[in-house]
C-alpha cells in the first residue's frame, strides 16, 4: 500500500486567551480558538479507465476488484456515453457502490462524453447522462476561429446545472484540429462553467502540460491528473501513473469534494508524496488576497524509491509558465518550508512542478508531477 502522510493546509493552533480578574470585577472572558484548519491525507488512484461496455476489456467488477487489489486508493471506471446502454450504464453504478469501502476503497462510476470533432469530457459524481444537445446553434468564426455555436459552452453549462457533477477535459491536443484545437483554446470560460471543470489531464498517453498551463491562463481553476487511460485490462498499471486527491478521510463524498476544488496533483511516480502551501493555503486554495506584496511558500517532497530515482529538480511555476523558484535537491526528499516569492506583477497563481530520475520506471530524466495551483486571488 502506498505510505500516506498528513497534510495540512495550516498548522494546527488553539489558542486560548484569558483576561483574569480585573481591578472592579470577578468576570473572565474567554477567546474562541482559532477555527481549527481541514487536515488532508493523500490518495492515490486514476480518474480514465474503459470495461468491455465501451472499448476496453472484461466487466466493471473485473477492474474495481483489480484496481483494489494493486493497492490504489480509488479508481473511475469513465466507459464512452455513446457506447452505453442503460443496463450498462446501471450495472457501473452497481458495481462502484458495492465495491466502495469507507476508508479502504473508493470505486467511481463515471463516463467518458464524446464531443465530436472538438474532444472528450469525463464527468464524474452524477448518475444523469446529459440529454442530446440536439442542433446546435449556427457556428461563428473569427477567421478560422470557432468563436460560437459550439457544444463546448452546452456541456459546460449542463454539468454547471447538474447537481453534484464534475467535469475533466481529457487528453487535450488530442482532436479538433483547426478551428476547435484544444478545446477552442479554453475558451468560454464562465464563473459557473469554472466551478463545474474541476480537473485537465496533464499526462495522457504523453505530455499535456502547454494545454494546463493555457487553461491556467485562460482563468480555469482545476487541478492537473494523469490517468492511464486504460483499454487493456491494466487498471492502476505498474507504470505508476496516478493522480492523487488531497481529503480527510477516504470517502466517496471527500473525494468528489477534492475534484471539484481542485485539490491534487498528477504524478508519473506511484508513491511521490508532494505538500505544497502558499501563504498555509493548500494546493487548490485561493487565498484572496490581491495585491500582496509577497507570498511564503512550502514544499516539502518524499520519494520512497531513494536515490535511483532521485528528485532532480522542484520548480515553483507562475503565469504563463514562468519558473519563479527552482532547486535541483538531487536526493530522495526535499524540504522547504519558508521559500519567498514576489507579489510583483501581480501574479495570478503558484503551482509545483517536480522532475526526477526515471518518470514512468523509465532510464531518462523528465518531469514525474505537477500540483493543483495556489491561487492568489490577483
Amino acid at each position: 500500500m502506498v505510505s500516506r502522510k498528513l497534510i495540512s493546509g495550516l498548522s494546527l493552533i488553539i489558542v486560548i486567551a484569558m483576561i483574569g480578574p480585573s481591578l472592579c470585577c470577578d468576570a473572565t472572558v474567554a477567546v474562541e480558538p482559532e477555527e481549527a484548519v481541514p487536515e488532508y491525507n493523500l490518495y492515490f488512484g486514476d480518474l480514465h479507465s474503459h470495461t468491455s461496455y465501451s472499448d476496453g476489456v472484461l466487466m466493471p467488477d473485473d477492474a474495481f476488484e483489480a484496481g483494489e487489489s494493486a493497492g490504489a486508493d480509488f479508481l473511475a471506471v469513465t466507459d464512452h456515453q455513446h457506447e452505453l446502454t442503460d443496463r450498462e450504464w446501471a450495472d457501473i453504478l452497481r458495481s462502484a457502490e458495492e465495491h466502495t469501502e469507507d476508508n479502504k476503497f473508493v470505486a467511481m462510476a463515471g463516463y467518458e462524453y464524446y464531443l465530436r470533432g472538438i474532444n472528450e469530457l469525463n464527468i464524474y459524481g452524477t448518475p444523469i447522462m446529459p440529454p442530446n444537445p440536439g442542433i446546435p446553434p449556427p457556428s461563428k468564426y473569427e477567421g478560422d476561429r470557432m468563436t460560437g455555436g459550439s457544444f463546448i459552452p452546452w456541456i459546460y453549462d449542463w454539468i454547471a446545472e447538474e447537481s453534484g457533477a464534475i467535469g475533466q477535459w481529457n487528453h487535450p491536443l488530442s482532436y479538433g484540429c483547426p478551428v476547435a484545437w484544444d478545446y477552442f483554446q479554453f475558451d468560454y470560460w464562465a464563473n459557473d462553467r469554472d466551478l463545474a471543470m474541476g480537473m485537465l489531464e496533464c499526462y495522457n498517453w504523453g505530455y499535456r502540460e502547454p494545454s494546463y498551463i493555457k487553461a491556467l491562463d485562460n482563468g480555469w481553476h482545476m487541478m492537473p491528473t494523469a490517468t492511464e487511460d486504460d483499454h487493456y485490462g491494466d487498471w492502476i498499471s505498474p507504470l505508476g501513473i496516478r493522480t492523487v486527491l488531497l481529503a480527510p478521510s477516504l470517502t466517496t463524498d471527500n473525494l468528489y469534494e477534492a475534484m471539484r476544488e481542485g485539490r491534487g496533483y498528477a504524478t508519473l511516480d506511484d508513491n511521490l508524496e508532494i505538500r505544497f502551501t502558499v501563504n498555509d493555503g493548500v494546493m487548490g486554495s485561493n487565498l484572496s488576497s490581491p495585491g500582496a506584496t509577497s507570498y511564503t511558500a512550502s514544499i516539502v517532497i518524499d520519494d520512497f524509491d531513494g536515490l535511483c530515482d532521485a528528485i532532480t529538480l522542484v520548480e515553483i511555476v507562475s503565469d504563463g509558465n514562468d519558473t519563479v523558484w527552482s532547486y535541483a535537491p538531487m536526493s530522495s526528499s526535499y524540504e522547504n518550508l519558508n521559500i519567498e516569492l514576489s507579489g510583483d506583477d501581480a501574479p495570478r497563481y503558484f503551482f509545483v512542478r517536480v522532475t526526477t530520475v526515471s518518470p514512468l520506471n523509465g532510464d531518462v530524466e523528465g518531469v514525474t508531477a505537477w500540483t493543483a495551483p495556489v491561487w492568489t486571488g490577483n
